[in-house]
C-alpha cells in the first residue's frame, strides 16, 4: 500500500505528517439528529467530506441528486452489486441504500475523511470490510416520547410510515452495543463537541499517522 499524502495532524501548529484517512459511521435510527449532526460536523470541520450513497428511494423535498445521494432504479441498483462496486448496502423502510467503493478507497488512501449516515446493517458490513479504517458512533434520542415527536414534527413523511419507524426503532436502538462511542443527542451543541472530539482524537492514532515513523527518524537524527 502506497503512503498517504502528507496531512496535519489535528492539533494547532503541528508538522504536517503522512496519514491514511479514517470513515467515520453514524448511525441512529431515524429521528435521532444524525442527519442534523452530520451536517453541522462537516460545516465545522474542513478535513471532513461526506460520503454520497446510492438509493432506490425517491428524492425529498429540498433534496439534491449527487449532493444528498445518488438516486437511481432497482436495475441499476442491482447491476452496480452484481459488478462489486458497491461497499456495503442495505434494505431500509422498503428501499435500498449502499455506498459506492470506488471514492472510498480513493478518499482513505488520499488521507481524507470521509462521514457515513447508515444504519447498522451497512455500519457492519463497513467494519467487516474495512476494519481499522471505521470509527463507529451510535447517536440516541434521550427518549421514546422525544424520539415520536421528532419525527412527527419533520412533517416529511406519512403518518405510515412515522408508525413503521417508530416500531424500527427498537430494533435500531438493539445494536447499539457495536458501535465504538455512543452519545445521547439531548442538546445538538453538546453533541457536536462530543463528535468533534472523537474525530480528533482518531486522527491522532498512532496506526493512522502512516508518516509518523519517518518524522521520528528525522527527530533522532537531529539529536
Amino acid at each position: 500500500m502506497s503512503e498517504s499524502p502528507p496531512s496535519r495532524a489535528d492539533q494547532p501548529g503541528a508538522p504536517a505528517i503522512a496519514r491514511r484517512g479514517l470513515l467515520l459511521v453514524l448511525s441512529s435510527p431515524s429521528g435521532a439528529g444524525k442527519t442534523t449532526l452530520s451536517r453541522r460536523l462537516l460545516a465545522a470541520d474542513a478535513g471532513l467530506r461526506m460520503s454520497v450513497s446510492v438509493t432506490t428511494r425517491p428524492p425529498r423535498p429540498g433534496e439534491v441528486d449527487g449532493r444528498d445521494y445518488r438516486f437511481i432504479d432497482v436495475a441499476e441498483f442491482e447491476r452496480l452489486k452484481a459488478a462489486g462496486e458497491l461497499l456495503e448496502w442495505a434494505h431500509v423502510h422498503g428501499n435500498l441504500y449502499a455506498t459506492p467503493k470506488a471514492p472510498v478507497a480513493a478518499a482513505l488512501e488520499a488521507g481524507e475523511d470521509v462521514l457515513f449516515d447508515i444504519d447498522w446493517q451497512g455500519a457492519r458490513q463497513l467494519e467487516e470490510r474495512l476494519g481499522a479504517d471505521v470509527v463507529l458512533v451510535f447517536i440516541l434520542p434521550p427518549g421514546g416520547k422525544v424520539l415520536e415527536q421528532r419525527l412527527k414534527a419533520r412533517n416529511q413523511d406519512t403518518a405510515d410510515i412515522v408508525a413503521r419507524r417508530l416500531a424500527a426503532a427498537a430494533n435500531e436502538i438493539e445494536h447499539w452495543l457495536e458501535y465504538d462511542y455512543v452519545l445521547v443527542n439531548a442538546d445538538l451543541d453538546e453533541s457536536l463537541a462530543g463528535l468533534s472530539a472523537i474525530l480528533s482524537a482518531e486522527r491522532l492514532k498512532r496506526e493512522r499517522q502512516t508518516g509518523l515513523a519517518a518524522f521520528v527518524r528525522g527527530i533522532l537524527a537531529d539529536l
